[in-house]
């Protein structure tokens, strides 16, 4: 180790290999909402237009958020997980209050909260390694 270098703790290693795999996850979520939005798809494909607003405005919604997020994952900049947690949250909100607009899917509600608390239990042990 050279001077001026700054050493990784495991658990550090440990978040960024998280935010790299979250970061996948997110470019695929996002190319999936861009191709309902492009009507590509297996089967019977429902065109953009018929669907209600509040899917088509929650579906462009996450069409974006989820390739930015996916973008400052991959770097582990601080405002990727922002992003992150914001699109988290915010598809935790639709399947949880507004269950009309995707189908209100449990399951990916308790998917995307546990991987919040993997999250979040992670950037826990990586700062304790850090000490300010």
């Amino acid at each position: 180790e050279h001077e001026g270098e700054r050493s990784v703790g495991r658990w550090t290693q440990r978040l960024v290999l998280f935010l790299r795999a979250m970061a996948m996850i997110s470019m695929i979520k996002g190319l999936y909402h861009w191709a309902q939005v492009c009507g590509i798809g297996f089967g019977e494909v429902v065109p953009f237009e018929t669907r209600s607003i509040a899917w088509q405005t929650a579906t462009v919604f996450f069409a974006v958020i989820d390739l930015v997020a996916a973008v400052g994952l991959w770097l582990a900049a601080a405002w990727g997980a922002v992003i992150w947690l914001t699109a988290v949250a915010s598809m935790l909100a639709v399947e949880i209050f507004f269950p009309q607009v995707f189908g209100g899917g449990w399951l990916t509600g308790v998917l995307e909260g546990s991987l919040l608390v993997v999250y979040l239990w992670l950037a826990l042990k990586s700062a304790q390694e850090h000490p300010q």
